[in-house]
């Protein structure tokens, strides 16, 4: 599915706290799809594509992403509250949450705050307990404190000659053969304009390991079952944070490996993904 189909499918929900903009495909039982830092919902668009036969998949914008405008509060533990306001507003009573990158540390946050409310959990290279933010991203946050981003984050969004091998980039495989479109809607959703940019290093900004630690204990005990889909090749989210996540979680039992694959694998490498999500869901 390309862009432009993808967005034809984008819808908006208004609550009290917000827009909040998701694209959905297919009837069923919900499946609801969390991206992570910098993508969007159209990161799972070939997935909800091939799964819209079992499925109601609804792919979230989270704030600053994709439809959604940026909130006051840009927390992970605020972005989950936001998860949870679409279910509300979408009558979700249950869900089989997958979540990526940022997004998983979000659904983590809203398992463990909802456990009632959670069919099954997926989780793929994310960040979680011991590993949020990752120490990479240290010297990004700092920068994003002084200020320091968002020019530069404004100057790549207009630079499409920068997007294939830009920050982002790193979280393909194959950087270069992702279409230009997908860079441009992705960046200049958290770039395109000094306003955006300025919002984007305020989410840098917020991401505290605090918001994770106060979920372990109901992490601890989520007995929903749950899978990890993990590429091999990222460093990152490497892949011992699978077997981190498998023995924290009770209800996780199996961890599947994608060799070679890096955080944005749901988008790159769906097929990857896709046969273990209809295997898991047991539909």
């Amino acid at each position: 599915m390309d862009v432009s189909t993808f967005d034809t499918h984008r819808r908006s929900l208004n609550t009290a706290a917000g827009e909040i903009a998701y694209t959905e495909l297919g009837s069923g039982p919900a499946a609801l799809f969390v991206h992570g830092i910098g993508t969007s919902g159209l990161l799972w668009r070939h997935v909800i594509e091939d799964l819209r036969d079992t499925s109601r998949c609804i792919a979230i914008d989270l704030p600053l992403h994709g439809g959604t405008p940026a909130r006051d509060d840009m927390s992970v533990a605020a972005l989950a509250q936001v998860v949870a306001d679409l279910c509300d507003g979408l009558g979700l009573t249950q869900v089989d949450l997958v979540g990526n990158d940022t997004g998983g540390a979000v659904a983590q946050i809203f398992a463990a705050r909802h456990p009632d409310r959670i069919r099954s959990f997926t989780l793929t290279n994310c960040d979680c307990e011991g590993n949020f933010p990752p120490p990479e991203f240290n010297q990004v946050i700092e920068l994003a404190r002084q200020g320091q981003v968002a020019p530069m984050l404004t100057a790549l969004a207009a630079d499409p000659s920068a997007w294939h091998t830009s920050p982002l980039a790193v979280g393909y495989e194959h950087p270069d053969q992702v279409p230009d479109e997908v860079y441009h809607a992705y960046l200049t959703a958290a770039g395109g304009t000094m306003d955006r940019a300025r919002g984007f290093e305020r989410l840098l900004s917020a991401l505290d390991p605090a918001d994770l630690d106060a979920v372990s204990e109901p992490l601890r005990a989520l007995d929903v079952p749950t899978l990890l889909v993990w590429g091999t090749a990222d460093p990152t989210f490497g892949l011992k944070w699978a077997y981190y996540l498998r023995d924290m979680i009770p209800g996780a039992r199996e961890v599947v490996e994608v060799d070679g694959a890096k955080i944005f694998f749901p988008e790159e490498r769906p097929g990857d993904l896709i046969p273990h999500l209809r295997s898991h869901w047991g539909r």
